[in-house]
């Protein structure tokens, strides 16, 4: 078992991460979904997920929150992540891996 201590060092070295999936001024900010049904998660989702979540905390980037999601109904193109930008048009991504998740990292940085 663990002490206390090691247990309070795991929480806060999880806390950024966290913080990156659960932030209250979610009208402000860009919204990142990725579709973790079964479906999504036999065809790799999670990785996907912590991918983004690795790249948007690597670069610091702020109002940004990767959430998970169950079914996004493209079950024949999953890994998909919907991306929320405010007042823009929802953009999907189909067949998403850690480099294409990269990718989807790349373009919220440079908008």
């Amino acid at each position: 078992m663990k002490s206390i201590a090691d247990i309070m060092a795991i929480r806060e070295a999880m806390q950024s991460q966290i913080i990156l999936r659960d932030n209250a001024d979610a009208e402000k900010e860009t919204h990142i979904v990725v579709g973790m049904g079964t479906c999504g998660i036999s065809a790799g989702a999670r990785t996907v997920f912590n991918a983004l979540v690795d790249e948007v905390e690597s670069r610091q980037l702020k109002g940004v929150r990767v959430t998970r999601s169950g079914c996004l109904g493209n079950c024949e193109q999953e890994p998909v992540v919907e991306v929320h930008v405010p007042d823009k048009e929802v953009v999907k991504y189909t067949k998403v891996d850690s480099a294409k998740a990269v990718e989807i990292i790349d373009n919220i940085a440079k908008a």
